[in-house]
């Protein structure tokens, strides 16, 4: 078997393209299929009204008004921490416990990493490590909403106002999720969202920045098409006024945004059906303590959005093996960053990933699962742990 083959199988078998119930799998009503055509033969598929419809819809899910739509969410936070002000010599707090995505940006914007340790009990970031790691070289703090499960924002915000730096919430997991009766998206200085191929709501690929504030919703604006101002007046149609600093080619385009408008459509579903499979488990579940098997700690003043259910387990590797052999597919889908070379220079002692790590897994949780299929995952799962 070739590389190339062998990587399609494993997309195959994590996006329900196998044999065994998916981990992942791309959400696509009919609707969507017909608005991007519409798009594509209109004659105009870059950045415009289709855009901008989208963004107003978005509006509905967030405190704050000053959205912007982008071609992903690793290029929401690369701009996230350019407005936040970061740059060569700055240190930015953050979690390993991510995608890459989260990371590689504070290396591109020419800032230095300094872990914070996690809380094992949730997987999210820890406010008294950060309160611990604060410095005078940081400029900003990013928190990770692992699996769609709020951090403690209302403390880690305090933190950096205290400190003068900005609050960047990773929210990549997490659209629809809920913070004390508030939907994720405006709480912190600056909230980013996926909307990458296997996300609750998928414009293919894409992403969006919520800026709390309006002065770096305008300037964000101008920084995701090059520094040009696209509303200013222009003599003809490829002149432009004077551009004050540079920018980046990170805009959505119209067919992505009209991808985007049917999966609005749905997206309340699709999260309530993650929700009820992830209710399912908790009650199914629970109190497997003693048999090795910890469900993570989740408080009731918020609300999350189920990207992902993990589990703790003991033994991790055995228990992944006796899930495939029942063809259910398990992954921890993301490694801790800074065991990666290209950090290798931040390294540091983080206890609570390191319990995190050698028990976390996810498993099936998805809108797509039936309830005969959760029954027998709840089962598999039970009759693993207590044999």
């Amino acid at each position: 078997m070739s590389i190339v083959e062998s990587k399609i199988n494993i997309a195959q078998f994590l996006s329900g393209q196998g044999n065994a119930i998916p981990l992942f799998k791309v959400f696509m009503p009919e609707g969507a299929i017909e608005a991007s055509a519409q798009v594509l033969r209109s004659g105009y598929i870059g950045q415009g009204p289709r855009v901008d419809f989208f963004e107003e819809k978005l509006k509905a899910w967030f405190s704050s008004p000053h959205l912007l739509t982008l071609n992903s969410g690793t290029s929401a936070l690369h701009l996230a921490l350019r407005l936040a002000g970061v740059g060569s010599g700055d240190e930015v707090i953050t979690t390993p416990m991510t995608c890459m995505a989260t990371n590689v940006p504070i290396l591109a914007n020419g800032a230095s990493i300094v872990w914070a340790d996690i809380d094992p009990a949730t997987g999210n970031i820890c406010h008294k490590s950060v309160k611990e790691k604060i410095g005078p070289k940081t400029k900003a703090i990013i928190c990770v909403d692992w699996a769609g499960y709020p951090c403690d924002v209302d403390e880690l915000q305090k933190l950096a106002d205290q400190h003068g730096i900005k609050l960047i919430q990773d929210a990549a997991h997490g659209f629809g999720s809920q913070y004390k009766g508030e939907f994720v998206g405006g709480i912190a200085d600056f909230t980013c969202f996926s909307f990458q191929a296997i996300k609750h709501l998928t414009t293919v690929d894409g992403g969006l920045l919520v800026c709390k504030n309006e002065q770096a919703f305008q300037r964000g604006k101008l920084l995701r098409w090059f520094g040009i101002n696209r509303d200013g007046a222009r003599k003809d149609f490829r002149c432009e006024e004077d551009v004050l600093e540079y920018g980046y080619k990170f805009h959505m385009n119209d067919v992505s945004a009209a991808i985007g408008l049917a999966q609005l459509n749905h997206v309340g579903s699709v999260l309530q059906a993650h929700r009820s499979n992830a209710a399912y488990y908790n009650k199914k579940l629970a109190g497997l303590s003693s048999r090795g098997l910890d469900l993570l700690n989740y408080q009731s003043d918020r609300l999350s959005s189920y990207w992902l259910y993990t589990i703790k387990v003991e033994k991790l590797r055995a228990f992944m093996e006796a899930m495939t052999a029942k063809k259910i597919t398990v992954s921890q889908v993301h490694a801790r960053n800074d065991h990666h070379t290209v950090f290798k220079e931040f390294k540091t002692d983080l206890p609570g990933v390191d319990a995190f790590v050698q028990k976390q897994v996810s498993i099936p949780v998805g809108w797509w699962i039936t309830s005969q299929e959760r029954e027998y995952i709840a089962e598999t799962i039970i009759d693993y742990v207590t044999h």
